[in-house]
């Protein structure tokens, strides 16, 4: 935790947001332990992301105000709400020392990068914008530029959910599920009761189910979650030679009524909305008769290891 995130990403203290990007993802690859690295390095290579990886916390940590890898950018609106496992879910300094899940990737990322680029876009060429994360700047930005950081803070608190899962569980992080930049699945997780495919939505107002669909003003035109769930879903399932136990749309508790709503069957897999404060529980629990299907869940775990891709 004390190790200083520009070395442990090989760069200087004064490349540009760009260069940092491009270390942080070689990095990534090369510290993997399935290509000679190992988790320890794994992980420092993910801490130290998360304390210089966007422009609020790397300026928080340049100004000293840093928190470490788990306490966000000294509380500034830009600070990613996402901690390792193992660190500091509970504040600067207190670490909690249960085992936790094993997590890969780096959760609302994706979306942070695209709202950077969009917000300063929008604001114009040459326009001075101090803080892209600043409130009122989010407040006016046009809805669709508001949604790609809601939804990056929706990854991230399902994210910290996630970790207190266990040793048992094995969760994957933004992971590839198609040719587009925006094809992916926002959180595998693997555990005793299953295989997962999670999406960590906020669209910004209540939703509800429609014939087996999520629906809700804040949603697209035609914009179907758990269709589109179910097909990302299938391109890892392919993949890894896995199938899938569900398919689980997280929203945040004051968007929908009911704790859990069972939507249509995907393929075999069980649709659900679920709210965030019930998300850790049912993959404890899991469903009735509903497993790993009979493949033993350390060769899953293999598969998915070996063929899983982060953007």
């Amino acid at each position: 935790m004390a190790a200083n995130p520009y070395d442990v990403l090989g760069v200087s203290p004064t490349v540009s947001d760009d260069e940092l990007k491009r270390a942080y993802r070689l990095r990534l690859r090369t510290a993997h332990p399935d290509v000679g690295g190992s988790a320890q390095q794994f992980q420092a290579v993910q801490q130290a992301w998360e304390r210089v990886g966007n422009p609020a916390s790397r300026y928080a940590y340049d100004a000293g105000s840093d928190v470490g890898a788990s306490g966000g950018a000294g509380g500034g609106s830009g600070g990613s709400a996402w901690s390792q496992p193992g660190g500091g879910a509970h504040g600067p300094g207190r670490y909690d020392s249960r085992p936790s899940a094993k997590s890969y990737g780096h959760p609302g990322g994706w979306y942070r990068e695209q709202y950077l680029v969009n917000v300063r876009e929008w604001a114009g060429r040459g326009a001075e914008l101090p803080d892209p994360f600043d409130a009122a700047v989010v407040r006016s930005a046009p809805r669709q530029i508001r949604h790609l950081l809601a939804a990056a803070i929706a990854e991230e608190r399902s994210a910290t959910a996630l970790a207190t899962l266990g040793m048992g569980f094995t969760v994957w992080h933004d992971v590839v599920a198609g040719p587009r930049a925006d094809d992916k699945v926002d959180h595998l997780v693997l555990g005793p009761t299953g295989l997962w495919a999670i999406l960590s939505e906020d669209w910004g107002s209540a939703v509800a189910v429609k014939r087996g669909e999520v629906i809700g003003e804040g949603l697209e035109p035609g914009e179907k979650p758990l269709a589109m769930l179910g097909g990302r879903a299938r391109i890892v399932a392919r993949a890894a030679k896995v199938k899938f136990s569900a398919l689980v749309i997280v929203v945040d508790d004051a968007q929908t009524p009911e704790s859990l709503i069972e939507l249509g069957s995907v393929r075999g897999a069980q649709g659900m909305l679920v709210q965030r404060s019930r998300l850790v529980n049912l993959l404890r629990t899991g469903l009735p008769g509903v497993g790993v299907g009979g493949t033993d869940l350390f060769e899953v775990r293999t598969r998915l290891q070996s063929s899983v891709r982060f953007i």
